[in-house]
């Protein structure tokens, strides 16, 4: 057990101090209570938390969020792709570390927090990302043992602000956009496959089988900070899509004079860059589209990956195969994804149960054959 000893300060005041054993059997001493019914609280606290194996030195918790904010980040920085560790980085430097970089984490209050977040500037992308990274901080130092607790969770964050509705074009509409774009098969691949953008201009020759009509995605290129990032896939699995007969032809005139290594869109050598979306060459056939039929939606090129969505599951895909050619991580995630492609499924359902029914007490109001005898 510790004990409480009073003392005097400098000033000639009167305080308590406490000592006792850490769990690693060093002495060491609080000190500065202004009771010693205060003194004795904190060491219950101290004597509790250590049969529990809930101790936290006081003294670790004066390490800065700066300082461990570091080491989380250079943590994300290995396990993420630079598309979603770029954002992080950014967030880090405008928002976190300004806030609460010269803090011990020791310091930080929920309702400090709490005020932080309720006052942040930017959409709810923005606060919930810079929460995260301090939260995620502090839970480092929560399993370090420099705080019981995070006081950064459980506070009020902002509601997710609803998407942009989805556009799905029609097999017209897609030929249509085709017709005037700098790179129809392009178009027409990513409107068929529902390839992202990057992973249909990583495609190298050597990943087409053309003999099966089918693409096996390896490789994801991602434009970061102009710089393109080669990698994985999103989900770090690779997957094998198949492709309509039309498009055969196309294809393989795409792939003419070219090496096994070679890029499958564009020369060969450079990935095609996503176009820009103001004045790039996507855009300008959306807006020829559009003058040719007035009904035509403002797409942009990953609307192709939701009309692909949606004209497969039209054509009767079961959401089992939406998922596989789409690289979901699994056919709940396509449900909620698209559960508005499905919800006209459940129309055909109830249809389809209808007619059979119908068709059955049709066949009990015919007359029996010995019936007729008589």
């Amino acid at each position: 057990m510790g004990s409480v000893h009073p003392y005097t300060t400098a000033a000639g005041a009167k305080r308590y101090r406490i000592s006792y054993r850490r769990p690693d059997h060093k002495q060491t001493t609080e000190r500065g209570f202004k009771t010693k019914r205060d003194a004795e609280l904190r060491l219950a606290e101290v004597e509790l938390s250590k049969s529990r194996g809930e101790y936290v030195d006081p003294a670790t918790a004066r390490a800065t969020v700066a300082d461990l904010g570091r080491e989380w980040l250079a943590h994300r920085e290995g396990i993420l792709k630079p598309s979603s560790y770029r954002p992080l980085q950014s967030a880090w430097g405008k928002h976190v570390e300004p806030k609460w970089g010269s803090r011990s984490v020791g310091s930080i209050r929920h309702s400090e927090v709490q005020a932080w977040v309720s006052g942040m500037q930017g959409g709810s992308t923005t606060v919930r990302r810079a929460h995260g990274i301090l939260a995620g901080i502090l839970d480092i130092a929560v399993n370090d043992r420099r705080l019981a607790r995070n006081v950064a969770r459980d506070v009020d964050l902002p509601k997710k602000t609803k998407s942009a509705p989805r556009h799905y074009l029609t097999h017209a509409q897609v030929q249509l956009l085709a017709d005037h774009a700098r790179e129809p098969t392009l178009v027409l691949f990513l409107a068929y496959t529902g390839l992202r953008w990057g992973e249909a201009t990583a495609l190298r020759v050597r990943h087409v089988d053309a003999l099966r009509r089918r693409v096996n995605v390896e490789e994801n290129a991602v434009l970061v900070s102009f710089e393109v990032h080669v990698g994985t896939p999103k989900t770090h699995r690779t997957r094998s899509v198949p492709y309509p007969e039309f498009l055969a032809l196309p294809l393989a005139r795409l792939a003419e004079g070219k090496g096994r290594d070679a890029l499958f869109f564009g020369g060969g050598t450079q990935h095609i860059r996503l176009p820009a979306s103001r004045n790039g060459w996507f855009t300008a056939a959306v807006l020829a589209a559009q003058a040719d039929d007035p009904t035509f939606p403002r797409v942009t090129p990953h609307d192709l990956r939701h009309t692909a969505a949606s004209l497969a599951v039209q054509a009767g895909a079961h959401v089992k195969a939406v998922q596989r050619m789409l690289g979901h991580a699994s056919a709940a995630m396509t449900l909620d994804v698209y559960a508005d492609l499905f919800d006209d499924d459940l129309d055909a359902v109830a249809s389809a149960l209808d007619r059979a029914k119908r068709a059955t007490d049709a066949v009990k109001v015919l007359p029996r054959e010995r019936d007729r005898e008589f």
